[in-house]
């Protein structure tokens, strides 16, 4: 393990290259047989069950129910919706086949050309039109309103540039989809998701984000308004970390799904759709982590505590154990997952050195005589600080420090944003700030060819319009005309 932490690039030296081995030395994920596709490995896939938890029961708290649709999609559903079909194209798959057969010259399998469907189906991209499609056969009077369903799954997009967590061509994510009476209902839906978007992010996460709008060029196919919210990692670089869409009538009138309201009249439903997916695993490890490895937020960590006993002889180790076991059980009482590894293959050392990499926010360390003492060591992943304090009491202290971390390691990532944003007043001054990386507040004149302009010239885009932004009016940077307020300008994942 030494070895390994020794071979692990450091951030300064190649960041990207810091990430793609960090994501495979802490056993989080790993290349598949398939083309963009990973393989996510238990410890990585434990941490997003925790998201999986925490959200979920953030979204049933709003009234929001699960379920599931077809993984296919009839192709004919995503040519009712133009402008949806336009941003998803490029990137669907298509099954046209539904059989293979043994090869003539005995060379493999083919496909079998009497085999072909009637009509070809796209893996899902995302599911606006398979579920729109079944609303109609749900929704028929203002009584049936609002329909609040989310559903877990995966989709697929074909990209040809993959990173593991941050864009690979399957991944896992949820996907919100709602029907409303009125804009007005649907409009608050959509922000009220953004919110939970944030909370999320933040407490949980320990990740800061600004809350926005997107441009029209950055906008979800199909939507009327996009939210956002934006996180900052380590390099600089914005990460869309979640997002929320209000597509007014749009997939209603593309798929015919009315109501009769209260007057008796039949009218269109409105809709918002909303998704985070596995891509905020590749914000925790980029927001968090340092040249040592993963830094996780105890809120996520799926061991929160380990333990691990020094010993010379099993006499020792039984010894060890038996004050340990009345901690491990407090801890649980707790609500703490913890582990105790006496698992007698691996030296302390080692042990130390891989739950430093895998970012276990506590390690505890007992020995002979920690016993005779009364003492334990405690560190902390977050800053690496060890201390030898007294046994007794020791779970609440474990338990403080867990908050503790928590509340440390979301400090130093907003610390990080609040030092890498800037304020841009000329289109020079911007484009030697864009260089330094992070976020760069400048006035827009509000165009899709200012923004497109800015974007080929500075390989920086408009990560969002700030909900709580500074609101003062300004003229644009490029082209000096008019700009409602500043937003904010970065280069992003």
């Amino acid at each position: 393990m030494a070895k390994e932490l020794k071979d692990l690039t450091k951030r300064a030296e190649n960041y990207s290259q810091w990430y793609n081995e960090l994501v495979v030395k802490a056993d989080l994920a790993e290349q598949s047989a398939v083309r963009g596709c990973m393989v996510i490995k238990p410890y990585g896939y434990a941490i997003w069950e925790k998201m999986q938890q925490h959200l979920d029961r953030m979204f049933k708290e709003t009234g929001v129910q699960n379920a599931y649709f077809p993984l296919l999609i009839p192709k004919s559903f995503l040519s009712r919706e133009a402008d949806h079909v336009e941003g998803f194209a490029k990137e669907c798959a298509v099954v046209t086949h539904y059989r293979l057969k043994n090869a003539p010259d005995g060379s493999g399998v083919v496909v079998d050309p009497e085999a072909k469907l009637e009509e070809e189906f796209v893996i899902r991209p995302t599911s606006e039109t398979i579920i729109w499609n079944t609303y109609k056969n749900w929704i028929h009077s203002y009584r049936d309103l609002p329909l609040l369903i989310n559903q877990w799954a995966n989709v697929f997009r074909w990209e040809m540039r993959t990173r593991m967590f941050l864009r690979t061509a399957e991944f896992l994510w949820q996907e919100g989809h709602t029907a409303h009476a009125t804009m007005q209902e649907a409009m608050e839906e959509a922000i009220r998701m953004v919110n939970v978007y944030a909370d999320f992010a933040e407490k949980y996460m320990a990740v800061p984000v600004i809350k926005g709008t997107k441009s029209a060029n950055e906008r979800f196919a199909g939507a009327i308004e996009t939210y956002t919210i934006e996180a900052m990692m380590q390099d600089g670089k914005a990460l869309q970390s979640g997002t929320s869409h209000f597509l007014g009538q749009n997939f209603a009138k593309a798929f015919d799904v009315t109501f009769v309201n209260k007057e008796n009249k039949p009218e269109y439903v409105w809709a918002t759709s909303w998704g985070v997916s596995t891509r905020l695993m590749g914000a925790l490890i980029m927001t968090h982590s340092d040249d040592n490895g993963l830094v996780l937020p105890p809120h996520l960590a799926p061991i929160q505590v380990v333990i691990v006993p020094i010993h010379k002889n099993a006499e020792q180790l039984k010894a060890i154990t038996e004050v340990v076991e009345p901690i491990v059980l407090q801890l649980r009482e707790m609500g703490i997952s913890v582990k105790y590894d006496d698992a007698d293959n691996r030296r302390p050392g080692f042990k130390f050195a891989d739950y430093e990499l895998k970012g276990v926010p506590v390690r505890l360390a007992l020995g002979a005589r920690d016993i005779e003492n009364g003492t334990i060591e405690i560190m902390r992943r977050d800053t690496l600080e060890k201390s030898e304090v007294e046994r007794e009491g020791i779970a609440a202290r474990v338990r403080d420090l867990l908050e503790d971390i928590q509340n440390n390691i979301y400090r130093k990532a907003l610390r990080h944003r609040e030092e890498h944003t800037y304020v841009a007043n000329s289109y020079d001054e911007f484009k030697e700030l864009i260089e330094k990386g992070g976020f760069v507040l400048a006035h827009w004149d509000g165009t899709t060819e200012t923004e497109e302009r800015v974007k080929d010239e500075t390989k920086a885009t408009i990560r969002c319009i700030p909900l709580d932004g500074d609101k003062t009016p300004g003229t644009c940077i490029f082209t000096g005309k008019p700009s409602a307020q500043r937003v904010i300008f970065a280069r992003n994942y």
